[in-house]
């Protein structure tokens, strides 16, 4: 018997998306400290704070980037072209977070191990972007 084909999912199920800034050391987290600042100029998103070791599914220290659908058009093609030698998960933000993060999502750089098991298959409602925190300049 043949699978059922998956259904077309609406754009509209993304309530907002993640960035995943990965740095391993000291030097990237250096690196990881001038792209969060460059961001912040630039961007109306919400920076997370630093995790100086793994957290949830993510097995190096890391910080989150939380942005509105609107931003992605230009916040990603900007990371694309300054991740410098830095990993960055990007993934939206359904009602599917294991999804979201395994099979949803993009990599900038070296792709990293996530721990899958760590991740639930389906969450009451998607993340929200929440409030932005930063205050850009606009350089």
């Amino acid at each position: 018997m043949t699978p059922m084909p998956e259904p077309i999912r609406p754009v509209e199920t993304i309530a907002s998306y993640h960035a995943h800034v990965y740095f391993d050391g000291a030097e990237e987290r250096a690196e990881a400290e001038r792209l969060r600042a460059a961001i912040a100029d630039r961007f109306a998103v919400r920076l997370g704070r630093w995790h100086e070791a793994p957290v949830g599914p993510h097995t190096l220290p890391m910080y989150q980037i939380a942005f509105e659908t609107a931003l992605f058009a230009t916040l990603v093609p900007w990371l694309m072209l300054n991740h410098r030698s830095l990993s960055v998960l990007i993934h939206p933000n359904t009602r599917f977070p294991r999804r979201d993060h395994l099979l949803d999502s993009a990599w900038l750089g070296e792709r990293r191990a996530l721990l899958a098991e760590r991740l639930p298959e389906e969450a009451p409602e998607a993340d929200g972007a929440g409030m932005a925190n930063t205050r850009p300049g606009g350089a």
